[in-house]
């Protein structure tokens, strides 16, 4: 029986993913290990079935013996342990959740089902590191698949609206502090129907800029407030996460010709689910209701909202999407500078089709190729 190791499985990502294979019945046709870098020797998670204590996850020699390692530790476990099973010559499966091998020659970043055929031919030639690619980049891809499957992208920009868990737990739980004394602060003057908005609007700034207020991990208030910065700067005076953008998608489409991609990436007060206002020059005059058309039926998990107030407030925002699959893809509409331009919004659950689902389905691809 094939032999699966699960690396990083308590964090957020990791947690997701367990969710996911557990709702799935994703545990049986393979013996599982779970291994951890801080717990070996703990009992392992409940997954239906009888599971060994963790392993160590730094235990190469143990790794060395497995067909296919899932791993959502982070880039800092893949730059340690990784090249040292490849020195020692492991040949099996690497599926990862974070960035460390994305952009590597030998590796293919995977979003199934926009990418589908590409993975199976890489599965073919023999590749073996399969990674998951930026949140924003997948749920881009999920949402406009369709269009750069029919040629139909000149040149694209994606405006992203970042949820605070794009930056980790502790971020989402110095969000949650930041509205608890927003909330606070003026607390008093809310409960008087006859007080002045203005003192309740000092009184949350004075509290946004207050010593106590919490922001140690985002470094300024979001909530209340936006960031319009996120990841590092490049020399171009884009953000990495700006960068990736462009690199990502050509390498998960595997383009002929680099498509342009850019745009700005913002940090929201959303808890959970990225959302992006995207701008397309097509390369050809396709009327809306066609390219509606295409774009919900690109895959089972994309559909379009109509471009109406109450579908829009209803179905097209992070609230609404939170803990589903679904990518919907509204205000589908042609903009003022002429009929080749194309503007559509977009929202989706990061921590699924952004980071966990593409994980869980290139196992389950892996897991069918290795077994005939």
């Amino acid at each position: 029986m094939l032999k699966v190791a699960f690396i990083g499985w308590r964090g957020m990502v990791g947690s997701v993913l367990m969710d996911r294979m557990r709702a799935e019945n994703g545990f049986e046709g393979f013996e599982p290990l779970f291994a951890s870098t801080s717990q070996a020797g703990q009992a392992g998670p409940d997954i239906g079935k009888p599971v060994s204590p963790l392993a160590d996850a730094h235990d190469t020699d143990l790794l060395a013996g497995m067909d296919i390692i899932v791993t959502c530790q982070g880039s800092g476990y893949t730059q340690k342990v990784y090249p040292e099973l490849r020195s020692k010559g492991w040949n099996g499966y690497w599926i990862d959740a974070a960035s460390a091998l994305r952009m590597a020659d030998d590796s293919i970043i995977v979003l199934d089902p926009v990418n589908r055929k590409i993975i199976d031919q890489a599965l073919a030639d023999g590749v073996k590191n399969f990674i998951g690619g930026n949140c924003t980049v997948s749920l881009m891809l999920m949402a406009a698949g369709a269009l750069f499957e029919n040629n139909l992208v000149e040149w694209m920009t994606s405006m992203t609206y970042q949820a605070a868990s794009g930056s980790g737990a502790k971020n989402m739980r110095e969000l949650v502090s930041q509205m608890k004394i927003i909330g606070q602060s003026a607390q008093d003057l809310m409960a008087d129907p006859a007080s002045a908005i203005l003192d309740i609007d000092r009184r949350v700034l004075d509290a946004m800029s207050g010593e106590d207020f919490p922001v140690e991990h985002f470094g300024v208030p979001l909530a209340g407030s936006l960031i319009p910065w996120i990841d590092s700067a490049m020399e171009s005076g884009q953000t990495k996460e700006e960068w990736k953008g462009f690199a990502e998608t050509n390498k998960i489409l595997q383009t002929d010709s680099p498509i342009p991609i850019d745009g700005i990436c913002v940090r929201i007060g959303a808890m959970r689910s990225h959302s992006q206002a995207i701008a397309v020059k097509l390369t050809r005059d396709v009327p809306v209701d066609e390219i509606a058309g295409m774009i919900g039926a690109a895959n089972d998990w994309v559909e379009t909202v109509p471009n109406t107030k109450q579908d829009t407030l209803a179905r097209l925002t992070p609230a609404a999407v939170s803990g589903t699959l679904s990518v919907p893809v509204g205000r589908i509409r042609k903009m003022n500078m002429g009929p080749e331009y194309l503007s559509f919004f977009t929202a989706g659950d990061q921590l699924l089709w952004g980071a966990a689902e593409p994980i869980r389905r290139m196992l389950n691809i892996a897991l069918e190729y290795l077994g005939g």
